[in-house]
């Protein structure tokens, strides 16, 4: 299955699809220095949440489709040169209305949990 959706994307900065199925996406993020928020390597969770946001956009697969919310937990901390791994399932769907499950883990610690919404419009955001 293709990516259809957020083409543009820097796999450095919101990773790299690693599986592509109807309904469902594991991307994988390569975590650097330039991610840290401090001298100890802690990386900044925008980059976790980047992370999350780009597999639930790419379960979905829809060129048109845009976050609407997100219900999310940071469960444990992401440190430099860590590799994050993102999974994401579309749980409902309800006319333009998408639910989305994703988690991310380094190995086997879950770092990342999170409900997003998402909704795939008739044409893009910019158009409408």
């Amino acid at each position: 299955m293709n990516a259809n959706t957020h083409l543009g994307i820097n796999p450095q900065l919101c990773g790299t699809p690693l599986e592509l199925t109807d309904g469902g996406a594991t991307v994988a993020l390569a975590t650097t220095t330039a991610m840290g928020a401090d001298a100890r390597g802690l990386v900044h969770g925008g980059f976790v949440f980047g992370l999350a946001d780009y597999a639930a956009m790419l379960a979905v697969n829809d060129p048109n489709v845009v976050l609407g919310s997100a219900d999310t937990r940071f469960l444990a901390p992401v440190r430099v040169d860590e590799e994050v791994v993102a999974t994401a399932s579309v749980v409902e769907v309800k006319g333009k209305k998408r639910i989305i499950e994703v988690t991310a883990n380094v190995g086997e610690r879950k770092v990342f949990t999170g409900t997003l919404t998402a909704f795939v419009l008739e044409q893009h955001v910019f158009d409408s």
